[in-house]
């Protein structure tokens, strides 16, 4: 059976969730990743309004569409940040802002990343994708010298922040599926084991596996996929062309913009780039993922219009690609050779 393929809002924001559901109705999306910014989901409007979330599945249902996931990244990042900045202030609601005092800014992210479980349950969904933010994130470099004793408060700081947050989600049948990325916890391979030891590996707390994020470190997407077999609560497709090895570009990118050529890689819509598309989706087949596919366009080389009915064709095509009924030498062995 093929798994739904749905589409990530969060890039869609600055048009009316009305807009963006027609749109991905015209090209053919089952449904869509809603993200809790610009009008497309309001944690706070679906928890004291009756109405919302009535008014929200009917919209979806207008352009039969349906919804496996919300996206609470935004918020989420700013639970254990830190610095907290001016960064956080462009991307958090003003009600979770406050007067910017860092310590508040951490307790109210937590509140509402509390409420987006209580507000996906209103909705009928029961995976939360989003960021952890992290204490520790501005020591990868190393210098100066990071005793482990540092690395180990922060790992402690996540636990003790995200594990209330946890508790709500287990109360109200929810699950926070973690985008491994950097400037997160968990960023790449080893540090999703230390942050999923760091919260005593609770189902409430999972993994979105978003393969972009992997290629420009060099890690394996494929293999992630197979040892994090039971984590991985939801699928995000997005891409990411590498152009480091002529001595200029390098994988940390200069500060340089999305799409300057001097860059050393770029995320690219989902098809254009790097990602062994293929052995990744035979990997979700060989672990029995069976959830959506969310397509996450981010492109700045490429029109969004085109980028995401073009990157659902490409994963249709891939969605197809299941194991046979019987093994392709079942026939040899059937007795009937002389």
């Amino acid at each position: 059976m093929a798994r739904p393929i749905t589409l990530f809002t969060g890039q869609w924001a600055d048009l009316p969730f009305e807009e963006v559901c027609r749109l991905a109705a015209e090209w053919g999306y089952d449904g869509l990743e809603i993200a809790c910014w610009g009008d497309h989901f309001e944690v706070d409007r679906a928890l004291d309004d009756d109405t919302y979330v009535t008014r929200k599945l009917a919209t979806l249902e207008k352009y039969r569409l349906r919804v496996w996931a919300l996206s609470n990244h935004l918020v989420g990042q700013a639970v254990c940040d830190d610095p907290i900045d001016e960064r956080h202030r462009a991307i958090l609601p003003a009600r979770v802002w406050g007067d910017g005092a860092p310590e508040g800014v951490r307790t109210r992210a937590a509140e509402e990343m509390k409420d987006t479980a209580r507000a996906a349950a209103r909705l009928g969904v029961r995976t939360v994708v989003g960021f952890t933010g992290s204490s520790i994130w501005h020591t990868v470099a190393m210098f100066p010298p990071v005793p482990q004793s540092m690395i180990d408060a922060g790992y402690r700081d996540f636990a003790d922040r995200w594990n209330p947050i946890l508790d709500v989600f287990d109360e109200v049948g929810v699950r926070f599926a973690s985008e491994v990325h950097p400037s997160e916890i968990a960023y790449d391979y080893w540090t999703t084991v230390r942050a999923l030891e760091a919260v005593g590996h609770r189902p409430a707390f999972g993994l979105n596996w978003d393969p972009s994020h992997f290629i420009w470190q060099d890690l394996d997407p494929v293999g992630f996929i197979l040892d994090f077999r039971d984590r991985i609560y939801h699928v995000d497709c997005k891409d990411t062309r590498v152009r480091c090895g002529d001595g200029r570009r390098g994988r940390l990118s200069s500060h340089l913009p999305w799409a300057d050529l001097r860059r050393g890689w770029d995320f690219v819509s989902t098809g254009h780039g790097d990602v062994p598309w293929e052995d990744c989706f035979r990997a979700l087949n060989a672990i029995g993922y069976d959830g959506p596919i969310s397509i996450e366009w981010e492109d700045a080389g490429m029109d969004r219009l085109l980028g995401a009915p073009e990157a659902l064709g490409f994963v249709r095509r891939l969605d197809g690609i299941r194991p046979p009924e019987a093994s392709f030498d079942a026939a040899f062995g059937d007795g009937s050779s002389n």
